[in-house]
């Protein structure tokens, strides 16, 4: 029997870096070479305090398992080439126009999470070779050295 008092659920969702819960008011959207492309965001990532002992052990030690965590703490960011959503308190991190990452969240969010623009999640085809090697390199190799008391 057709039930008139039956409440649809609210659409939930949760920020692709913290894991926080979002509200469509504090919802961006961006895509993976917007993410990877930040020094910030590695510089924040790096020196988190899951991270930071490989982080020291990688400049102070050299140590190679520490360089090959860090490649895979990449990787884990770069594998997937997709849109991201995000909230409004990991905005300081990146260099992005605003409007647009929150009329594309905003989208997202009325289409209950299935309207993603094609270009957020093939976003790494733009990225040429080199572009994509220079911002592994520093992911790698230099993200959270000022952190460092070398």
């Amino acid at each position: 029997m057709f039930n008139l008092f039956s409440k649809k659920k609210k659409f939930k969702a949760n920020c692709d870096l913290s894991g926080d819960p979002l509200e469509k008011e504090t919802a961006y959207m961006i895509s993976t070479a917007q993410i990877i492309s930040s020094h910030k965001f590695w510089d924040n990532i790096m020196t988190e305090p899951d991270t930071m002992s490989y982080t020291e052990a990688h400049f102070k030690n050299g140590d190679s398992t520490a360089t090959n965590i860090r490649n895979m703490i990449f990787k884990k960011y770069a594998g997937t080439d997709k849109a991201w959503v995000i909230s409004d308190a990991q905005l300081h991190l990146f260099e992005l126009d605003e409007s647009a990452a929150k009329s594309q969240a905003d989208k997202w969010w009325d289409s209950e999470g299935k309207e993603v623009p094609v270009e957020l999640n093939t976003s790494l085809e733009a990225l040429d070779s080199k572009s994509f090697d220079d911002i592994k390199n520093y992911a790698v190799q230099e993200a959270g050295r000022k952190m460092m008391s070398l």
